[in-house]
């Protein structure tokens, strides 16, 4: 697996077995006396790489329906039908393109990692969600902004979860944030040049958790300290994509309204802002992102990453936001007005 890979750690399993007559590095659990074992989980192939996901998964026209399943298959007493289909219907192409936008953002700041999004799932000129949830938590001290295909980011995250709460257990300790952005990116790039489309902008931070560990004289034990890794405690913002980007960085904004997004966070985003000023912050420029991306919209949603895990403040809709600025637009007015008519009285009672 890919978590095996990076640990260079192997769990002592049985012997390896096939699936459909190629092997597929995965072991054993409950073997049959004739080696196999109905835990069999199918890795795709290389062959498999450049097909379509609308492709994928479908029949290949074959001479004979008894070549489908090899002699060493799952197992004994499943033979494969003889009524199978000898060839497989043609795709259908899609009825129109599948253009799809988004918002979302994170920075970090002197409290930690703030981020937002918008709630808005579009399919080309639709609405598909009004209300979907685009940061997604991982882990007590770890969220991701998903930006791309809803399903492949939703599934790509209960991945991820799963083999960093593997590495949990395993080490008594959390991966970095650092090594789940490798790891994502070393899981996702098999599926390079398909239509696979996920970008994630993980906020985390790392360090501060107590493994539990303790010397003979009852003092912490500090297993980053032992493997030379250093007790590095903080923020951290990375960016991965499934083309094989992965950047780290203080500021991010990522979909098809992140133009309008950083106009606003490049003047207002500063290390020394508080909790409130950053949370009005990132709320301004998702709601300026809204109000030129048509494919944004709806509601936002913030989350606050610290020392202490995150933190999720309640949904809000953009609109609130809209009366605020109107609000603010109208006393702007007013006080320049009133700017005017105090010069304008000065001036008169000079002359």
């Amino acid at each position: 697996m890919a978590l095996q890979d990076l640990c260079k750690c192997r769990d002592n399993f049985l012997d390896s077995f096939t699936t459909f007559g190629k092997k597929t590095g995965c072991n054993s659990v409950i073997p049959f006396p004739d080696g196999t074992s109905w835990f069999n989980f199918y890795t795709p192939v290389a062959g498999y790489l450049d097909e379509s996901p609308i492709q994928f998964g479908q029949i290949r026209p074959v001479q004979n329906s008894s070549d489908i399943f090899s002699q060493d298959s799952v197992a004994p007493s499943l033979s494969s039908p003889t009524n199978l289909p000898l060839s497989s219907s043609q795709s259908v192409p899609l009825p129109f393109p599948m253009s799809h936008g988004t918002t979302t953002l994170a920075f970090m700041f002197q409290g930690g990692v703030l981020a937002a999004a918008d709630t808005r799932s579009s399919c080309s000129g639709l609405v598909a969600c009004p209300a979907s949830q685009k940061i997604l938590p991982i882990h007590s001290h770890l969220v991701g902004t998903t930006s791309g295909t809803s399903a492949d980011c939703a599934l790509w995250k209960r991945i991820l979860a799963r083999e960093l709460r593997l590495y949990q257990l395993r080490h008594g300790r959390r991966l970095s944030t650092r090594g789940a952005a490798k790891l994502l990116s070393y899981m996702l790039h098999p599926f390079k040049g398909t239509e696979l489309c996920v970008a994630a902008t993980l906020c985390g931070w790392d360090g501060g958790e107590d493994d539990g560990r303790r010397d003979h004289v009852g003092a912490k034990i500090d297993c980053r300290e032992m493997s030379g890794l250093g007790n590095f405690s903080g923020p951290s913002l990375i960016y991965v994509c499934s083309d094989g980007t992965r950047l780290q960085g203080t500021l991010f904004s990522v979909g098809s309204g992140s133009p309008y997004a950083y106009s606003i966070l490049d003047q207002g985003v500063q290390w020394g802002l508080t909790l409130q000023e950053a949370t009005a912050v990132a709320r301004e420029a998702v709601y300026r992102a809204t109000h030129r991306d048509a494919y944004s919209g709806n509601c936002v949603d913030v989350y606050h990453i610290s020392s202490k895990g995150w933190t999720r403040r309640s949904r809000e809709d953009l609109k609130e936001e809209y009366y605020r600025e109107k609000r603010r637009q109208e006393k702007r007015e007013k006080q320049e007005c009133d700017f005017v008519c105090v010069k304008d009285l000065k001036q008169t009672k000079m002359e």
